[in-house]
């Protein structure tokens, strides 16, 4: 068997397999002259997938039973009774369950949010700053900071640049955005920034407070803040992207580029 092997480049288990399936499917060697590849594959193959083992039931639609579940005061038993009522001879309670908790288990977990009116006002800097130039004789160049931030239920987006990230820029940039939405919002979600984050922590963040509540989002989870993950993503294309092939002189330039795009 090792030296079959060998000689045709496979592993023995293949051949030791193939060899099993021939016994199977009553052929000999020699085979019969009429008997074509296809006509060998299809005897060889005949069995080749259908699962042998336990899950001898019909399994019901587990994305069908997932949904049914989402509705309000459907629970898993009566999922259940629908299922064995449509398949007489099917898993019982208990492992349906079981099945249907291991398929559930292989999603990916999601976190739904809602946002309410004025609730949530979510906050970030552009990862790339935007070069200005800051000395027109010597082409020096100065890296502007784009601060963004997005209210949760209208999606509107404020945008501002800033020399740095530091507190009073920090603190400026929400005054501006307070005054752009014409209020302030009951929560403020920034990443866990220095500038706003004492200690990170996944379960209970201490923040310094400046004049609105703030709640961080978890270490290394963007998807808590995932509306202005996708704020900073337009921006950066528009002032990186867009108009890469333009020179900024000043602050002010930058945020009336980044106001035309936001309008």
């Amino acid at each position: 068997m090792r030296e079959i092997a060998r000689r045709i480049g496979v592993a023995p288990s293949t051949v030791r397999l193939t060899l099993q399936r021939l016994v199977a499917a009553g052929l000999n060697w020699p085979l019969p002259d009429d008997l074509t590849d296809a006509a060998l594959e299809a005897k060889l193959f005949a069995n080749a997938g259908s699962k042998q083992g336990h899950r001898r039931s019909r399994e019901p639609d587990w994305a069908e039973v997932h949904r049914a579940l989402k509705r309000k005061h459907v629970t898993l038993s009566i999922v259940w009774e629908e299922y064995i009522a449509r398949e007489p001879d099917g898993y019982r309670y208990s492992r349906f369950c079981e099945l249907y908790r291991g398929w559930e288990g292989r999603l990916s977990v999601t976190m739904r949010q809602s946002h309410a009116a004025g609730e949530k006002l979510f906050i970030d800097y552009a990862g790339d700053g935007v070069p200005i130039v800051v000395d027109r004789l010597t082409g020096e160049i100065r890296n502007a900071q784009i601060f963004v931030a997005v209210l949760g239920a209208s999606n509107f987006t404020f945008a501002q640049a800033t020399w740095t990230q530091g507190v009073a820029d920090w603190i400026g940039s929400h005054a501006s955005a307070f005054e752009a939405i014409g209020g302030v919002p009951q929560l403020l979600v920034p990443d866990n920034t220095r500038t706003a984050v004492i200690k990170a922590c996944l379960y209970d963040p201490q923040a310094a407070h400046y004049g609105a509540a703030i709640l961080p989002a978890r270490p290394r989870r963007p998807r808590d803040k995932a509306k202005v993950e996708q704020a900073v993503l337009v921006i950066e294309r528009w002032l990186l992207g867009r108009m890469r092939n333009h020179t900024f002189f000043s602050l002010d330039e930058v945020n009336a580029a980044s106001s035309m795009r936001l309008a």
